[in-house]
């Protein structure tokens, strides 16, 4: 998405929200235009959630602090795959370090989505001692369940554990028929080629309601595929066969 595709998007969602996510799927801090995106959005009023593997945090430091960033989730699952086992321990300083630092006015979320996964458990003993070592606070309290947005490691800095999630995939057989979700109730996902889709687990497009690019918004959310989705998930039914093999519940 270029920059002034961006502005387009802000501005024709801007009446409908005061928050913007800049990630469906990827690495939103690749982007070779992201201090400008974050300029865009603060000049909107818009206040910023990202989600990020860390890699680029520090390369985006300043960029982050003097803009309107509300939130940024750090997904240090994403380092077992990615990050060899020999800096495992200097990432989750890293990603500490930053956090502290950024915490002076951003919240921090440290995420740790792999918990059901056994081949996961040598890294997650490293980062819950990492976490301890630097916060004090007891493995066994790291995972206590909590409807609320984690544990609380310091001001404005939280831990959010989660089993490994099971992505939506049109190639999968059908697992669930009564679930309710998020999607269409507060918040929807304008990918890089301004197609609008449900939700920010359908980065393919499966499920496409219209084009922001060439539509308004209000008549992308008139869609009636999208009307007999929401009004299904209000009713713990599933309509798209996409949805049945999506690994998110919400409970409630």
């Amino acid at each position: 998405m270029t920059t002034s595709e961006f502005q387009l998007v802000v501005d024709k969602i801007r009446p409908y929200t005061d928050y913007i996510y800049l990630h469906v799927l990827g690495e939103p801090l690749t982007h070779p235009q992201f201090a400008e995106i974050l300029q865009i959005a603060k000049e909107a009023n818009l206040f910023v959630n990202i989600t990020t593997n860390g890699s680029k945090l520090k390369f985006h430091q300043n960029a982050l602090i003097t803009n309107s960033v509300r939130q940024i989730n750090i997904s240090l699952h994403d380092a077992e795959e990615n990050v060899p086992k020999s800096s495992w321990r200097n990432y989750l300083d890293q990603m500490i370090d930053f956090s502290i630092f950024a915490s002076e006015s951003i919240y921090v979320s440290l995420r740790l989505w792999n918990t059901t996964n056994t081949k996961s458990r040598e890294f997650i003993e490293i980062a819950t001692d990492t976490i301890y070592n630097r916060f004090q606070i007891r493995i066994d309290e790291l995972f206590i369940k909590r409807k609320s947005n984690g544990v609380k490691l310091s001001d404005r800095i939280f831990f959010h554990s989660s089993p490994r999630f099971e992505w939506p995939d049109t190639e999968s057989e059908s697992k669930y028929t009564y679930k309710t979700c998020y999607a269409l109730r507060d918040h929807i996902a304008v990918l890089s080629d301004g197609s609008v889709v449900p939700c920010c687990l359908d980065a393919d497009a499966n499920l496409k309601l219209g084009n922001l690019y060439s539509e308004d918004l209000n008549q992308i959310l008139s869609n009636p595929r999208g009307l007999r989705m929401k009004e299904g998930f209000e009713r713990h039914q599933i309509v798209e066969k996409f949805c049945s093999t999506c690994g998110f519940i919400l409970n409630q």
